[in-house]
Formats: C-alpha cells, sequence, structure tokens
C-alpha cells in the first residue's frame, strides 16, 4: 500500500482526490493547506477518517511518512513543495507549470536525478480521447509526415478574480495546454517561436488576452497558433479547432468528437485532372482499450504506475520543460519582438 499526501487544498484539490480514490492500493494519509479548515472540509467531503492535517508541506512529510505527495498549490510556492518532497524521498506530481521559470524547472529535474524520485506534471489534456487518437493516426502515417500544424483557439471566458489582471493571460495561464498538445500529436520537440500578443478593445483584462505565434518544430514542421480570451462568438472549443497537414493529407478536428481525415488519392497527390488532386477520407480509428486516456486519472495512473516499476511518464519533468520553453519562449519573443531560440 503507497502512501499519499497532498498539498493546496484548494477548488482544483477535488478532481486529484476524485482521481486518486479510484487507484488501487493508494491510500491518502494526509493533506495540508495554508488553511487547516480547507484540509479538514476536504477530508470530510471524500471520508478520508483520521488522516495528518497540516499548514506547511514540512509538517506533512514529517507526520504522514509519504511515498507520494501530490502538489496542488499555486505557482510560486512549487519549487518550494517539490524540492522539499524530493530531499525527502518522496515521488512528486504536480499541477502545471511545472515551475515559475525554466531555471526552476532545470534545478527539479537535476534535483530529481539526484534523488532518484520521480517529478511528473500534470499535462491531463493530452489524455484527452481526441488528442490520442489524433497522436496515434500520425505515428501510423495516416497522413504521411506532418509538415504543419495549424490551431484556432477562440473563447471569451469571464473569470473575474487574479486571471483578469494577470499579465500575459492567455499564453501563462493557458496557451501550455495548446502547445503540448500540438508537440504530442507531431511527435517533434520546440525549436524557435516568434509571438505578437495584444489586447484588443473589448478586453476584460488587464494584458496579452490575444495572440498569435509561429513555432518553429523539430523535422522542419511549423506550428501556427492563433488564440484569443475575449473572442465572442462561434467560439472554439477549450481545445481548440486544428488542421494538421502531412505528405499525404490532411487531419481536421473540432476540438469535440469530430476527427476527419482525406489523403491524396490516386497519383500519389499529382493532380489527376483540371486544378487538384484526388482526395479521399481515410480512417481515424477509435484507441484500444489499452490505451490510457482519462485527464487527471490518466496522468495519475502512469504516474502511479512508474513508481510501481512500471516506464517512465510521458510528462515527467525532463519532457514537460519543453512545453514550459513554448510558453516563456512566446513570451519573451512579444516582450521583446524577437525569434527566440527554444531548444532544449
Amino acid at each position: 500500500m503507497q502512501r499519499a499526501v497532498l498539498i493546496g487544498c484548494g477548488a482544483m484539490s477535488r478532481a486529484w482526490l476524485e482521481a486518486a480514490k479510484t487507484i488501487d492500493d493508494l491510500k491518502i494519509v494526509g493533506l495540508a493547506d495554508i488553511n487547516p479548515d480547507a484540509a479538514r472540509a476536504r477530508a470530510a467531503e471524500f471520508e478520508l477518517g483520521d488522516i495528518v492535517i497540516a499548514t506547511s508541506i514540512e509538517q506533512l512529510i514529517a507526520e504522514a511518512k509519504p511515498d507520494l505527495v501530490f502538489d496542488v498549490v499555486i505557482p510560486t510556492a512549487r519549487h518550494h513543495i517539490v524540492s522539499t518532497a524530493l530531499a525527502a524521498g518522496c515521488h512528486v506530481l504536480s499541477e502545471k507549470p511545472m515551475a515559475e521559470t525554466l531555471d526552476q524547472a532545470r534545478d527539479l529535474i537535476a534535483r530529481a536525478k539526484a534523488a532518484g524520485k520521480l517529478h511528473v506534471v500534470v499535462q491531463n489534456r493530452r489524455y484527452l480521447e481526441g488528442v490520442r487518437r489524433i497522436r496515434h493516426a500520425i505515428e501510423n502515417g495516416a497522413i504521411g509526415d506532418v509538415t504543419s500544424i495549424h490551431c484556432d483557439f477562440f473563447l471569451a471566458p469571464h473569470f473575474g478574480g487574479f486571471r483578469e489582471q494577470m499579465d500575459h493571460v492567455l499564453l501563462l495561464d493557458m496557451a501550455i495546454h495548446t502547445f503540448d498538445a500540438a508537440r504530442f500529436m507531431s511527435g517533434t520537440a520546440p525549436e524557435a517561436v516568434y509571438c505578437r500578443e495584444w489586447n484588443p478593445r473589448n478586453s476584460w483584462y488587464k494584458q496579452g488576452s490575444s495572440a498569435a505565434a509561429i513555432f518553429e518544430l523539430g523535422d522542419g514542421v511549423i506550428f501556427n497558433y492563433r488564440g484569443s480570451w475575449c473572442a465572442d462568438g462561434l467560439m472554439t472549443s477549450w481545445e481548440s479547432a486544428w488542421r494538421i497537414i502531412g505528405t499525404k493529407g490532411t487531419l481536421v478536428w473540432d476540438g469535440h468528437q469530430d476527427i476527419r481525415a482525406e489523403i491524396a488519392g490516386q497519383g500519389n497527390g499529382k493532380p489527376i485532372s483540371g486544378l487538384f488532386s484526388e482526395v479521399a477520407a481515410t480512417e481515424i480509428p477509435p484507441l484500444g482499450t489499452s490505451d490510457r486516456t482519462g485527464g487527471h486519472l490518466g496522468v495519475m495512473q502512469d504516474f502511479i504506475a512508474a513508481t510501481r516499476g512500471g516506464p517512465e511518464p510521458e510528462t515527467v519533468g525532463h519532457q514537460n520543460i519543453k512545453s514550459l520553453a513554448m510558453v516563456f519562449g512566446a513570451i519573451e519573443s512579444a516582450e521583446t519582438g524577437r525569434r527566440i531560440d527554444i531548444s532544449i
């Protein structure tokens, strides 16, 4: 039986505890929050019984003696929480982003390696069925080699609170999900970015509610991102609307359930008659029963399996830093007006 604790008992902690209770041989033995009443409320909600309630990571680890730490704190506290947990010999699963800066992210990667422990990041959206179906289709050559990816993210949420006062709100708070999905689906690594950021006159955000970015990925792939958080009407899904172009054809996804692809027919894509090549629909097969999905649960299952001797999770820190670099590179480009190298 593995012993786990969770620190940070805000709204997001509910999804973590819902996922954790479905995993065999895993016991929550402690909760912590700077507001101990929040921790007590979560313990009562999930009927966790007589567990440790703490106000710091040091107290939580000392009293609960966990094997695993679930880190759901605000980003400014992440480096301290993760480094303390790793030093105590715990594996750590963190909310995104993995760090506030790339230097902090590199430091956490080094600490995890030195401790011989895992630090894994919850990139829950790459565990959506649509994202994983597209990855499998591309891996199996459904549209040939990917040459470009085009993504539209247009929503208009009125969050209230801290987001509406953030700098770089779209890039910093949301875009990592989209950037990580593009990297995952294409199977490439980021190399450089040029980004333009702006705040439309109708925006209710302080700064940076809209952005356009061109990423250079490995193998000559270009990823074109367009996004806004103040775009009323005809909104995309939270998962964006995608067009992925390959050497054989094109795949589109509406971010919901509609995934379609067409490939060039006879003549290997050369014009048969008239101006255009003939194209035909090609099937995007469903995922097999062994394929991992489930958002938070999918990430947590892979994390737990790895701590029990299974393969390294795909969102482990030394991989997730590449998605973080896309965010910080886009922000630096927006601030400087320059193309930014983001190779990791």
